[in-house]
């Protein structure tokens, strides 16, 4: 955990990080066209998804020079620091490609190789979670996560494909009809939603580092107890179910049989 003071202080440059993605991401949402490139594993990229992570790259670098960046368009830069930045400029550029507002800005920050404060902002709907494995607030006020019994809970998940793909020894379908209903409100927004206690579990099947640091803080921040699939540390296995702690016992007894 990071001191107080410099708890303060990095969270308030994490905000701004988000603020300049966001003043990129809305001229770019504003435009009649956003025009989209193939990546080389077949996933789309945007002008806006690159020029949103230069501006974090240029604060970071003009702030905190010796810290370290890991970013989804531009790789890395001193992973190994004992600050390091994980950023996702738009998580969920599906989502932003098709103009529906359910994608986000991630700004995560790693201290001594663990996830210790995230942002995960909304630039559209101007919603922002932020925190600190400790506490966690939604658009300023404090947010706690919503423990339901699975058959009243809402259970998101960013592609119900992909986890067919990655986990198909689970039991997903069984998992879907025990909650009250399912949906693929997902990538950051659905972590966003489970951290503000509007839906109760996000059940993400794959995830990259700027997928997953930022998240984890706002989760963890919030209340959630959040782990893999089989339970273990979700950044070595690169996936996460995260949900109030009852209701997360049940889900993973659920999905594991």
């Amino acid at each position: 955990m990071l001191p107080q003071a410099q708890n303060e202080e990095l969270r308030r440059f994490a905000g701004h990080l988000a603020d300049l993605a966001g003043e990129v991401v809305r001229a770019a949402w504003a435009r009649p066209v956003i025009e989209v490139e193939a990546k080389a594993d077949g996933s789309p990229v945007t002008v806006a998804d690159r020029e949103a992570e230069r501006a974090m790259r240029e604060a970071i670098a003009r702030t905190y020079p010796g810290h370290g960046i890991v970013g989804e368009e531009f790789g890395s830069e001193r992973a190994d620091a004992e600050f390091c930045w994980v950023l996702d400029p738009i998580d969920g550029t599906k989502s932003f490609v098709s103009r529906v507002p359910l994608f986000a800005i991630l700004v995560g920050l790693r201290h001594r190789g663990a996830p210790a404060l995230g942002v995960i902002d909304q630039p559209i709907l101007r919603e922002r979670a932020v925190g600190d494995g400790r506490s966690a607030t939604f658009n300023g006020a404090p947010t706690r996560v919503a423990e339901a019994p699975l058959g009243a809970a809402v259970v998101l998940t960013t592609d119900a494909e992909n986890v067919a793909r990655a986990h198909p020894s689970t039991r997903w379908a069984e998992l879907t009809h025990a909650c009250a209903f399912a949906r693929t409100w997902g990538d950051g927004y659905g972590h966003l939603m489970v951290a503000a206690g509007r839906a109760h579990v996000m059940a993400d099947p794959v995830m990259n580092p700027w997928d997953l640091v930022p998240v984890l803080p706002v989760l963890r921040g919030a209340g959630a107890t959040a782990t893999s699939w089989d339970g273990g540390d979700p950044v070595a296995a690169g996936n996460v179910v995260a949900a109030a702690p009852r209701l997360h016992a049940e889900v993973l007894r659920r999905l594991r049989g």
